[in-house]
């Protein structure tokens, strides 16, 4: 009787491993991938699935998209500049049984083939459209990644430059041709400027040769401004000047007209006759 209990209890114990053994769950975000004596039998979709302790191996693969980083690469880009690039590549498995016989880990080889990748298509490119044109570096590595990666049964959802490290003496060269590029900009905006300050002048110019009083109107509002200052400053306009210098001449002029014009005065002189002796003249 004793040896009956044992046994039963053994038979017990034994029914409730294999039981634990046969019963697997499979999540909503996974895909299970069934071997039965090492073959394929197929995929088995999420929930309570039970196989043969033992005979059946399941192996569960996860469908969420994975983020994985790219360690920094040493590149020499096109244009023979070193620089340190870091990148990020999302993918996701979309067929399960393939990311299971195709490759035998398919994280670790996703990896190694995007830092090659990163290599390749940052080294056909120089500095400046590597800083620039990172839009099409990413979809460059992530067009071939998906190339390589579609026989695995993943796909490459996003790569993203992260960082991009440059050497001290091509950041100090960077900033001095922005400071180059930045007084270039200046001095031509100056430039222009000066030329559209000289058009307007020049317009302005024309309008007072048609109205002269416009410039004496100009020079008594330029007196009032300087006389708000409450200065000792007398200022006298240019053609206040060329006023006062014209009308001394004209004076010169009218004084040299009237003295040539003048009729010439007659000096006539009398010697007087002798007088008799006793006898007095009355001139």
């Amino acid at each position: 009787m004793q040896l009956l209990i044992t046994l039963l209890v053994i038979l017990a114990v034994v029914a409730l491993v294999a039981l634990a053994m046969a019963v697997k769950v499979v999540k909503q975000y996974e895909q299970g991938v069934l071997f039965r004596f090492g073959r394929l039998v197929g995929a088995r979709p999420p929930g309570l699935r039970f196989i043969v302790p033992i005979v059946d191996v399941l192996h569960r693969v996860s469908l969420r998209i994975v983020t994985m980083p790219i360690q920094s690469q040493g590149i020499i880009t096109r244009d023979n500049v070193s620089v340190d690039v870091s990148a990020v590549a999302y993918f996701r498995v979309v067929d399960a049984v393939k990311s299971v016989i195709a490759i035998e880990n398919v994280h670790t080889a996703i990896n190694q083939i995007a830092q090659t990748t990163l290599r390749k298509v940052v080294g056909r490119h120089t500095l400046d459209e590597t800083l620039s044109e990172t839009d099409r570096i990413n979809l460059d590595i992530r067009e071939i990644l998906d190339v390589a990666t579609v026989e695995w049964g993943v796909e490459v959802t996003l790569v993203e430059l992260k960082d991009i490290q440059l050497p001290d003496s091509m950041k100090r060269a960077m900033a001095r041709q922005a400071e180059a590029e930045r007084e270039k900009r200046a001095k031509i905006i100056n430039a222009e400027g000066e030329s559209l300050a000289a058009a307007a002048l020049g317009d302005a110019s024309d309008t007072m040769m048609a109205h002269p009083l416009a410039l004496q109107l100009r020079n008594l509002q330029s007196l009032v401004e300087i006389g708000v200052d409450k200065n000792t400053t007398v200022v006298f306009p240019a053609p206040l000047m060329s006023t006062i210098g014209e009308l001394g001449s004209f004076l010169a002029r009218e004084t040299a007209a009237a003295s040539s014009a003048a009729p010439p005065v007659e000096i006539t002189k009398t010697i007087p006759a002798p007088v008799p002796n006793g006898v007095a003249e009355t001139v």
